[in-house]
């Protein structure tokens, strides 16, 4: 099993939720106002007056075949954008209960 967090700017809330509906990713943990910056060259996400955008994070634990075409949708979806930004990172699950 893994866990694949994805964060995005929140404009891309209804393609992240179509993209694990279509993915059969049924379960997530989804956070909304979640503040950062790319580590490249993104702009802050701060909810502020000069930094209005905000992000959103969403985890989820899956079988280790769905994290490939998990991660290709996710890049399709950064590069249609790229302003706009998404990230997904992967962790190995060692054990659920």
């Amino acid at each position: 099993m893994k866990s694949v967090m994805i964060v995005f700017n929140q404009a891309n809330t209804e393609r992240v939720e179509y993209m694990l509906d279509s993915l059969g990713v049924r379960g997530f943990t989804f956070w909304e106002d979640v503040q950062g910056r790319g580590s490249v060259d993104g702009d802050p996400h701060r909810g502020t007056h000069t930094w209005p955008e905000m992000n959103s994070a969403v985890l989820c634990v899956v079988e280790d075949e769905k994290v490939e075409g998990m991660l290709q949708t996710v890049r399709k979806l950064d590069l249609r954008n790229k302003e706009v930004g998404v990230k997904a990172f992967v962790w190995s699950i060692e054990r659920m209960v």
